[in-house]
């Protein structure tokens, strides 16, 4: 059966479990456990009616003989994009390490300031299909023009307001991890002076309400981010349609890789 491997930031942790949920084709879940993963864990495991498999390592993943598709999940931690080089390196660290257990891999990643512009030769030497999801013939800028569906629409909300914070489900949940990014140790003091000014050119938060989250809790999240740094709030729909495209690529890769009878599943 295809295994399809799948390496996401905590920021898309709750569209992935609606993917997984919602998909009749997975048969088995298997997720990498650690302190990252638990959230998805957690809402697959009580939420759905999927069974998942923890596992330690890739490396410790049971075989599965059952029709259909079994999908291996690593969680990485939030905030890696506020390191360009550590997000390169930790994303390249994962997919090595997963590659040998799955049939293709799905990066729930974006280019993420361009640290993953040079996917064709970063992962070049993995030896099963690497993906990111596209717009067009591109990867998406980040995870917010996954959700916002695509540049033009990510470009037409710049225009109205440059200093627009954009808020998906993870960000939501995620912002004060994102802004508490390490300092070097002379400036730890300086680290909420050194927010504010980051923040200073900010003036809208813009929601982007989704199935996996509503607008409701997407104001509830971002009340205390919204009135602590003196922000607006606006809502624009948000949009699954490129996850969804790069979750059925992903998907055809690993069917594709494992009918060639090249690994064993």
């Amino acid at each position: 059966m295809p295994r399809l491997g799948v390496i996401t930031c905590q920021v898309l942790e709750l569209e992935f479990v609606h993917l997984l949920a919602n998909d009749p084709g997975v048969e088995r879940i298997s997720v990498i456990e650690d302190e990252f993963s638990a959230e998805l864990i957690d809402r697959l495991s009580t939420g759905t009616q999927k069974t998942v498999q923890r596992i330690s390592r890739a490396d410790t993943l049971r075989p599965h003989e059952k029709k259909g598709f079994s999908v291996l999940v690593q969680v990485m931690k939030v905030g890696l994009h506020s390191n360009i080089p550590l997000l390169k390196k930790e994303v390249k660290t994962a997919v090595s390490q997963m590659a040998p257990f799955v049939d293709a891999v799905l990066l729930g990643y974006g280019l993420c300031g361009n640290a993953l512009v040079d996917a064709g030769e970063l992962f070049k030497e993995i030896p099963v299909p690497v993906s990111l999801p596209m717009e067009k013939d591109e990867p998406v800028d980040d995870c917010v023009g996954l959700i916002i569906g695509g540049r033009e629409n990510y470009y037409q909300e710049q225009c109205l307001c440059a200093g627009t914070m954009f808020m998906n489900a993870g960000f939501s949940r995620h912002w004060e991890k994102i802004l508490a990014f390490e300092v070097p140790e002379k400036l730890k003091d300086k680290t909420e002076k050194i927010v504010k000014i980051m923040m200073g050119s900010y003036k809208r938060c813009l929601l982007l309400p989704t199935p996996v989250l509503g607008e409701a809790d997407l104001r509830k999240n971002t009340a205390k981010f919204s009135e602590k740094h003196g922000l607006y709030t606006e809502t624009r729909p948000g949009i699954l349609d490129l996850l969804d495209a790069a979750w059925e690529n992903a998907k055809q890769n690993a069917a594709s890789a494992a009918g060639t009878g090249d690994k064993a599943t």
